[in-house]
C-alpha cells in the first residue's frame, strides 16, 4: 500500500513539473572554456547577514573566517575578480549556467525562494519559474527527473538539500544515472545531470544532517564526484560539472558557505575535472585532502612548520576520477603520506588512496601510511569537536610519520 501511494504521489508530481519545463533544444548546447565573460548578477545587499530575506543560520565555523593564502598557480589571470563567499560563489555559477544555456533548468526542494543556504537566492526572479523551481520532498523523483530532462537533451541541475537525504536516491543514482549511457551502448546519455549537496559537518547538524557520503558514491562507475575546498575553485568547478558530457555529484562542504571568503573571477572560466591541486609545497611529508578538511590541514602544516617538518599539502577536487599521479609524484618525493577526511575511517575514500600508493609507492615509502579520520559511529551531536580529525590529530600523525622514518 505504501508502495502504491509513493508512486501515485511521484507520478502526479512529475505531471505537474510538465508546466515548469521549458522547450528542449535538439542536443545540449557546446561550450568551451574560452566562452564570453558572464556579467555579475548579485548584489552586495543581497547578501548581507542583516537583511530580512536571508534567513539562513549564523556562521558556524569554528575557525576565523577561511580566506585561503595559496591560490592555485595554474590559475589564469581572469581579470576583475569580486570578494565572495561559497554560497555566493555557487550562486555565480549557477546564474552564469542559466545564462548561458537556454536548456539549464535548476530545481529541488526550497529552490525557487533561494534555498535553505541561499544558493540560488534571486534566480527564479531572474530566469522565471519554468526554470527554477520547487519540487516535492523525494529525493529519488529528483534523481529521476534529472535523469529523463538530460536524457532527451536538457541541462538538469537538481538540488539535494543536504548530502544524508541522498540515499533514497540511490537507486535512480547507482542503477539507472551512472548506468545510462553503458547499458546503451552509447546510445544514450544523461550526462546533462549535475546533483548539488550540502554536506559535512556543520558545528550542530547532528546525525541527519552532517555525513560526508563520498565513499558511498565513489563506488559507482560512471559518475564524476566533485568536492571544492572554497568560493574560487567551487564556481570553476561547478560550471566544468554543469557541461560536463558525464553526470556528476557535486558535494558543497556546508560550513563554509559563509566562512570561506576569497577573491572570485567575474569571469565565466572552468577548472579541469579530475586534476588535483597542490596547495603547498613541500619535501618532508605529503598531505592529501578534500573539501572542508583542508582547512584543518592547512592549519596542521602551519604547526608543523614551526617545527621544522616541510608538508606538501594536495587537494584531490575530484574524488571520481581521482588524480593519482599527482600524489604518486608527491609521495616518490616525499616518501611519507597523511590522508585525511571527516567521513568514517572504515571503506572511508581515502583508503582507496593508500592502497593505491601502497601498490605504485612500495619502494619509496619510509614508514606507513596513515589515515586521519572520523571515527566509525554515527555523527555524534554533542560531541562533534572530538570526532573530527582537526589540525591537531592531523599533527600528532605528522609527528608520528617523522619519528617512524627515522
Amino acid at each position: 500500500l505504501l508502495s502504491r501511494r509513493y508512486y501515485k504521489s511521484i507520478t502526479l508530481s512529475f505531471h505537474n513539473y510538465q508546466q515548469h519545463l521549458p522547450a528542449i533544444i535538439g542536443a545540449r548546447s557546446s561550450y568551451s572554456s574560452s566562452s564570453a565573460a558572464a556579467t555579475p548578477h548579485y548584489q552586495e545587499a543581497a547578501y548581507d547577514n542583516n537583511k530580512d530575506n536571508d534567513q539562513s543560520p549564523p556562521q558556524p565555523f569554528p575557525y576565523e573566517s577561511y580566506n585561503p593564502t595559496n591560490p592555485d598557480p595554474n590559475y589564469p589571470s581572469l581579470g576583475p575578480t569580486t570578494k565572495l563567499n561559497l554560497f555566493q560563489s555557487i550562486n555565480s555559477a549557477l546564474h552564469t549556467s542559466l545564462s548561458t544555456d537556454p536548456t539549464a533548468i535548476l530545481f529541488g526542494e526550497d529552490v525557487a525562494f533561494g534555498g535553505v543556504f541561499r544558493t540560488s537566492q534571486n534566480l527564479r526572479e531572474e530566469f522565471g519559474s519554468q526554470r527554477v523551481f520547487n519540487t516535492p520532498l523525494s529525493e529519488n523523483g529528483i534523481a529521476g527527473m534529472a535523469i529523463g530532462y538530460a536524457s532527451v537533451g536538457g541541462t538538469a541541475i537538481g538540488e539535494i538539500q543536504f548530502a544524508d537525504y541522498i540515499f533514497p536516491a540511490i537507486d535512480q543514482i547507482v542503477n539507472e544515472m551512472a548506468k545510462f549511457r553503458y547499458r546503451s551502448g552509447n546510445q544514450w546519455s544523461c550526462g546533462g545531470v549535475t546533483l548539488r549537496a550540502p554536506c559535512g559537518a556543520v558545528g550542530h547538524g547532528g546525525l541527519y544532517h552532517s555525513q560526508s557520503p563520498e565513499a558511498y558514491l565513489c563506488h559507482t562507475p560512471g559518475l564524476v564526484v566533485v568536492m571544492p575546498r572554497g568560493p574560487r575553485c567551487a564556481k570553476g568547478l561547478l560550471l566544468s560539472s554543469i557541461r560536463c558530457k558525464d553526470p556528476v555529484i557535486f558535494l558543497e562542504p556546508k560550513i563554509l558557505y559563509r566562512s570561506a571568503v576569497e577573491e572570485v573571477p567575474d569571469a565565466d572560466y572552468e577548472i579541469p575535472l579530475g586534476k588535483a591541486e597542490i596547495m603547498q609545497q613541500g619535501t618532508d611529508v605529503t598531505i592529501v585532502g578534500w573539501g572542508a578538511q583542508l582547512r584543518r590541514l592547512e592549519l596542521a602544516c602551519d604547526l608543523a612548520s614551526k617545527e621544522g617538518i616541510s608538508c606538501e599539502l594536495i587537494d584531490l577536487r575530484t574524488l571520481l576520477p581521482w588524480d593519482s599521479e599527482t600524489i604518486i609524484r608527491s609521495v616518490k618525493k616525499t616518501g611519507k603520506l597523511i590522508v585525511s577526511h571527516e567521513a568514517p575511517i572504515t571503506c572511508g575514500f581515502g583508503a582507496e588512496v593508500a592502497a593505491t600508493l601502497q601498490q605504485e609507492c612500495f619502494f619509496h615509502l619510509e614508514a606507513p601510511i596513515q589515515r586521519v579520520a572520523g571515527y566509525d559511529t554515527p555523527f555524534p551531536l554533542v560531541s562533534e569537536k572530538y570526532y573530527l580529525p582537526d589540525e591537531i590529530k592531523n599533527l600528532d600523525a605528522i609527528r608520528k610519520l617523522m619519528e617512524l622514518a627515522k
